[in-house]
């Protein structure tokens, strides 16, 4: 495989995985995205993208792209491929935040399938996945990453972290421990802010261009500003996931993370609070409740 024009099967083209569709397509190569949901292959449609609602009906495309929202989601997508004979002599990209166990089981199923299989969650939001500068965490068998970094690049850049499945997922774990973190500090200071009588809107600049500064604070600070009804580009459900994602591995390596948990428990208690499909800068909402 090399940076001639590939088909390319791309399974998840939501809030994230569809910019990143539209980046592969942009770099020249055919691209068939996946999802149950008809908005979600409509509004892939209308950007000129061609749409499947299952993996069977998505051609015989060299290269499959994952971008699903969880591990259940990813067991389910390849009990599909098995039953469609979808999996042998492809290369599996598994791009999703699903965890380094999640992404060693699949792997194994997929590459006693024939599948090649790279592991490379990436970071960035629906902000660098529209401009593809996102940062791509791969991991896997030499060959198999080396192959498939030319179409990888026109999504952003691939830093290579080891040769075994889950190395990638293991770093996006420890990627995520942080955007969880930052995201609800982002929130708590804008909300202290108000409580002292200031104006977020003119303190979220201030701190921008200070050392309190964070990529989270700058790029969730705008919307956090914002009602409860602004745009959707990463839901508090999926914070609350990756963030669980983070708390079992820490428990697995027996490490204490006290600061992750209480940013986890805003997220769980947006959640309760009805804004789990909300964009996850509403976690700022919790500070207006009486919740922990």
């Amino acid at each position: 495989m090399n940076d001639s024009v590939l088909d390319v099967v791309f399974v998840g083209i939501g809030a994230i995985g569809l910019p990143m569709a539209q980046r592969l397509a942009a770099g020249g190569h055919r691209v068939t995205g996946v999802d149950p949901f008809p908005a979600a292959r409509e509004r892939a449609e209308g950007l000129g993208l061609a749409a499947a609602e299952t993996i069977a009906d998505a051609g015989r495309g060299e290269l499959v792209v994952v971008m699903v929202a969880t591990p259940d989601q990813l067991e389910t997508l390849i009990d599909q491929a098995e039953a469609a004979d979808a999996i042998s002599g492809r290369t599996w990209v598994v791009m999703s935040t699903v965890g380094p166990d999640a992404v060693i089981a699949a792997g194994e199923r997929l590459r006693t399938a024939g599948a090649a299989v790279v592991d490379a969650p990436v970071t960035g939001g629906v902000a660098r996945a529209r401009t593809g500068t996102l940062t791509i965490f791969a991991s896997g068998p030499a060959g198999a990453v080396a192959a498939v970094q030319p179409a990888l690049s026109h999504l952003g850049t691939v830093r290579v972290v080891g040769e075994d499945l889950g190395a990638g997922q293991a770093i996006k774990v420890v990627n995520q421990h942080l955007c969880s973190v930052h995201i609800v500090a982002a929130a708590e200071a804008l909300a202290l802010a108000g409580d002292l009588g200031l104006d977020p809107a003119d303190v979220l600049p201030l701190l921008e261009s200070g050392a309190a500064g964070s990529w989270m604070l700058s790029d969730r600070g705008p919307r956090m500003l914002e009602g409860t009804d602004v745009e959707v580009t990463s839901q508090i459900n999926i914070f609350v996931k990756d963030s669980g994602l983070v708390a079992d591995a820490a428990r697995a390596a027996g490490t204490s993370t006290p600061v992750l948990d209480a940013a986890r428990a805003r997220f769980l208690a947006a959640q309760a609070a009805g804004l789990g499909t909300r964009d996850d800068s509403r976690v700022i909402e919790t500070y207006r409740t009486s919740a922990p």
